[in-house]
């Protein structure tokens, strides 16, 4: 007689299996009286949802905004300062970008464009234009209030989150002929903005030291950091960058009145070319 489906089932079940089955008691009723692995609603509620007030979630987080806590995010808190000098040369506001690196492992970042805001802004009573860049997220001229019409950078999360990094950061604004001057400790500012006296042309100098109990190192590439700053001369034509590094007495300068031209010149200077000047389509 062939067996059907059912016989051969119970057949393959080892006996505790098909007690198991008989039993109509279900393993949840079984596990309700004890603590769970974690995984199910037991010691879950709203003490564990933790919420992260200001720059906090930077200093939790950080690879969420610069994508490392290594080298290369070392180096992506530099390219975020010089960003925002970046957007003032695009706007046409600014020619000249100079990034020095300190022997302390500092960093300073300085631009001849407008200088950051200082009044009062419109949705933080209280609270100076500086401060909101500073320390609050998502603040920026980059988000259609007519700030600027085109940006190197686009998320408005940039030079916040430097300061959110920073043992320390500094900024010093030149605008309208007075020197305006805050300093920050892990984000949080620990003086008011401050107005230092008179001052000639306008700029903004941003300095910080990148905080190693988040940062893993302060350890610059001269190298990686020099072929950044040629590519960004080249994308901005008629732009001066400077790049200064104290530890070993190294610097250099970019500026290419051909922008593109230049660079594809740069490109074919050991190559054989079928043309001596590239071909430019304005």
């Amino acid at each position: 007689m062939a067996k059907t489906r059912e016989s051969i089932m119970a057949e393959q079940l080892p006996q505790d299996s098909s007690d198991d089955l008989n039993n109509n008691e279900s393993p949840v009723n079984k596990s309700e009286d004890s603590k769970g692995n974690g995984n199910g609603s037991n010691g879950y509620g709203g003490q564990n949802i933790q919420i992260l007030e200001g720059l906090e979630a930077v200093r939790v987080r950080p690879g969420m905004y610069i994508g490392a806590t290594d080298q290369r995010g070392l180096h992506h808190l530099i390219y975020e300062v010089v960003d925002n000098s970046i957007d003032e040369v695009m706007a046409g506001y600014a020619d000249t970008v100079k990034v020095t690196i300190h022997a302390d492992g500092s960093v300073t970042g300085e631009d001849n464009g407008r200088g950051i805001p200082v009044d009062e802004h419109h949705q933080r009573p209280g609270m100076s234009t500086l401060e909101v860049v500073m320390t609050v997220l998502h603040a920026g001229g980059k988000f259609g209030g007519g700030g600027y019409q085109i940006s190197s950078g686009l998320h408005g999360v940039g030079v916040s989150v430097v300061n959110a990094l920073s043992e320390w950061c500094q900024v010093d604004v030149k605008r309208d002929g007075r020197l305006w001057r805050q300093r920050y400790e892990k984000g949080i500012p620990v003086t008011p903005l401050q107005d230092v006296g008179p001052a000639e042309g306008n700029g903004t100098i941003t300095s910080f030291l990148p905080d190693l109990t988040v940062m893993e190192t302060r350890d610059y590439s001269f190298e990686i950091l020099s072929q950044r700053f040629r590519e960004m001369a080249y994308l901005n034509r008629g732009m001066t960058i400077i790049l200064v590094d104290e530890r070993t007495d190294r610097e250099v300068t970019f500026y290419f009145e051909g922008g593109l031209i230049s660079f594809v010149r740069y490109l074919n200077k050991n190559r054989n070319t079928l043309q001596a000047r590239p071909v430019s389509l304005a």
